[in-house]
Order: structure tokens, then C-alpha cells, then sequence
């Protein structure tokens, strides 16, 4: 799903898009200069690998989203740090977003619920 941040408004835009048993609904909305608000739900669930060991377990997903898409590159002028994705293209794939948002969780530390009751101990 494609949008072009100019035609974003301050009137929020919706959307949601699936993937499997993941749900990203949520709203984009034009915050001030270049800046464009997205705020979202990511829920569901997905298989992931237990990183102690190795199986492989349902982490299920309710996470609020919140971040910035600069249409351009995004300079910050007010010393106030944002979490800013950059489009150089005027839009923005929600698609993409979404796979974004689950790399991040994938790369995350998870443990299963058999490691976490256990006794075992990690040594970094």
C-alpha cells in the first residue's frame, strides 16, 4: 500500500494492512513542515526463534507504534531528538513499514517460555 505524503493531510488518513496473522492499522497525519505522523498497531503473532535454544515458539504482538516520515530528508532544526523514517520519493510503502517493524522484533532478544521458567543461567 503506496501513499503519497503529499496528499496527507491534518486530517488523519487510515490504514491497515495484513500480512499472515499480523495486523498494522493505525493513521497518518501531517504534523508541521515536513513531518508526517504515523501512529499504529502492530498485533497478531508470529514464529520466531527461541535465542537460548533454538526453538521455535509463538511471540505473540500488541505494540503501539509511533514515529515521524519526513517527506525529504529530515534536518533537525530545534535540537529535539525524533524517531524519523526519510521518504525521498514523496511516499511512503506501508508494506515496507510493516516489514520494518517486524526485523526489529525479530532481531530483539527472545527467549521461550521453557528458558524463561528455567533455572539456567546465561554468562555473557
Amino acid at each position: 500500500m503506496n501513499i503519497q505524503l503529499r496528499k496527507v493531510t491534518s486530517t488523519p488518513q487510515d490504514f491497515e494492512i495484513k500480512s499472515g496473522d499480523i495486523a498494522f492499522k493505525g493513521f497518518l497525519q501531517y504534523h508541521s513542515g515536513k513531518l508526517i505522523l504515523l501512529k499504529a498497531n502492530l498485533s497478531g503473532s508470529m514464529d520466531i526463534e527461541c535465542d537460548v535454544c533454538a526453538t521455535k515458539f509463538e511471540l505473540p504482538l500488541n505494540n503501539d507504534i509511533e514515529f515521524f516520515i519526513s517527506d525529504g530528508i529530515y534536518e533537525d532544526e530545534d535540537g529535539i531528538e525524533l524517531d524519523v523514517v526519510e521518504s525521498l520519493n514523496s511516499s511512503t510503502d506501508v508494506g515496507e513499514l510493516l516489514n520494518s517493524e517486524l526485523e526489529l522484533i525479530r532481531s530483539d532478544y527472545h527467549s521461550c517460555k521453557n528458558c524463561k521458567d528455567s533455572d539456567y543461567t546465561l554468562e555473557f
